[in-house]
């Protein structure tokens, strides 16, 4: 893999920056030493978004019987629930390297050295998984600036 500060980029960077104009795509990955496809790629924004669910439901389902409502009833996203979400995230990818519905969905988190993430980097990440936006704001090798920050990325398992 490649040297990590160089791979980083700026957080102000967008999914075209650094491209010459009218040259080739490449593709998600490429800037990282990742394969265009298969293990160790990067993970598409669908088994991303599946995994989250999964994962969110997951902690619904846990909260519900000490809340008393049901998941996805009105009211039943308590901070309770958004605790044990964070909780399951912290745990799961320090120990394993991913959650249960990023293991269900064939997806997990590692350093751009390939190695598991450290416990301060995976709270530093779930922090700003839980405020969102950091989330959503993504590079052209889809690593959104949670991902940045934590110096990692989301690889095929």
């Amino acid at each position: 893999m490649t040297d990590v500060a160089a791979t980083r980029g700026s957080w102000l960077e967008g999914p075209g920056a650094g491209r010459s104009p009218g040259g080739p795509e490449g593709y998600a990955g490429e800037r990282l030493g990742l394969p265009p496809e298969g293990l160790r790629s990067v993970a598409g924004f669908g088994r991303r978004l599946a995994a989250v669910f999964v994962d969110w439901l997951i902690a619904l389902l846990i909260v519900s019987p000490f809340t008393g409502h049901r998941p996805f009833a009105p009211g039943s996203n308590s901070p309770l629930a958004l605790a044990v979400f964070a909780a399951e995230y912290i745990v799961l990818v320090t120990l394993i390297g991913r959650t249960i519905g990023m293991r269900l969905l064939g997806i997990g988190v590692v350093k751009l050295d390939g190695r598991r993430l450290g416990f301060g980097w995976v709270v530093v990440r779930t922090v700003l998984l839980l405020i969102v936006v950091p989330a959503v704001v993504y590079d052209r090798d889809r690593r959104g600036l949670h991902d940045k920050a934590a110096g990692c990325v989301v690889v095929r398992l």
